[in-house]
């Protein structure tokens, strides 16, 4: 199986993003990709009033494009994450999207990202509402496919809990900060992709998406080994990688630490 990640700077502007969107799932899909995962709120990012004003219905314009190219080019999309529209406050939300087009899973974030960090607080509750569901998909292929988002990377245990109840694959839309993406970024998802042996599809956003709002890019493909399959510049791109899904088998076999978990001990 070949996977992509996309790598873009979204802004307030959704016509902008989503052509953006559009020419790198394309180039994505022609490089080979049947797998392709979108980075986190690529369809409209921005401060918090703006990113409100930029939220949609799950049959937006967003998310309609997404299945449409989806179903046009015969792949799985991963629409990482837009600002779905709610009643009080939205929520932040991931769609995985058939070769048919069809919806296959619906992840909400359940992690939400209040922190203060780079100089910046961040508080994303203000906002939007967690997610309370944990969400396991998969590919056309039968492959399965865990559903995280961004901060979520720093939870071990929802990374666990997917690669035990099937996962072997596991994207991870981002919009990781500058800051964290420099020190954190690659170490957070060799760590995930190391721990539970699982290929991590990470789409992080990239640049200046307003002032004082910047993004770290290097979005990355990393296999179950902790290899680094390929890892974007910093610029609006898209990278490919094989996913080999018989050493995916050969490496939890020989080194077996899902097999040999202790949960009655730990939990």
């Amino acid at each position: 199986m070949r996977a992509a990640a996309v790598q873009l700077t979204a802004t307030t502007d959704r016509a902008a993003n989503l052509a953006t969107a559009d020419r790198l799932v394309r180039a994505a899909a022609h490089d080979g990709a049947s797998l392709v995962v979108l980075p986190e709120k690529w369809s409209s990012y921005g401060p918090p009033a703006e990113l409100r004003d930029g939220a949609e219905d799950l049959d937006g314009p967003a998310l309609t494009w997404a299945r449409g190219i989806a179903a046009e080019l015969g792949i799985d999309l991963v629409a990482g994450s837009i600002p779905e529209r709610g009643d009080a406050r939205g929520s932040n939300t991931s769609v995985h999207i058939g070769p048919d087009g069809r919806d296959r899973a619906t992840y909400r974030k359940l992690h939400m990202f209040d922190v203060q960090v780079g100089g910046r607080d961040y508080r994303e509750s203000d906002g939007e509402a967690p997610g309370d569901e944990i969400v396991l998909s998969a590919t056309a292929s039968g492959v399965g496919l865990g559903m995280t988002i961004c901060y979520d990377l720093r939870f071990p245990d929802l990374f666990r809990r997917l690669a035990v109840d099937g996962a072997r694959i596991i994207a991870l839309p981002a919009a990781f900060t500058e800051a964290t993406t420099r020190d954190h970024w690659e170490v957070l998802v060799r760590a995930r992709a190391i721990e539970n042996q699982c290929f991590v599809v990470a789409a992080n956003q990239v640049g200046r998406h307003a002032p004082g709002l910047r993004t770290g890019g290097r979005s990355m493909i990393v296999d179950p080994w902790g290899i680094v399959l390929a890892q974007a510049p910093d610029a609006e791109t898209h990278i490919v990688a094989d996913l080999d899904l018989d050493r995916l088998q050969r490496i939890r076999t020989d080194l077996p630490s899902l097999a040999n978990r202790r949960p009655e001990v730990y939990g």
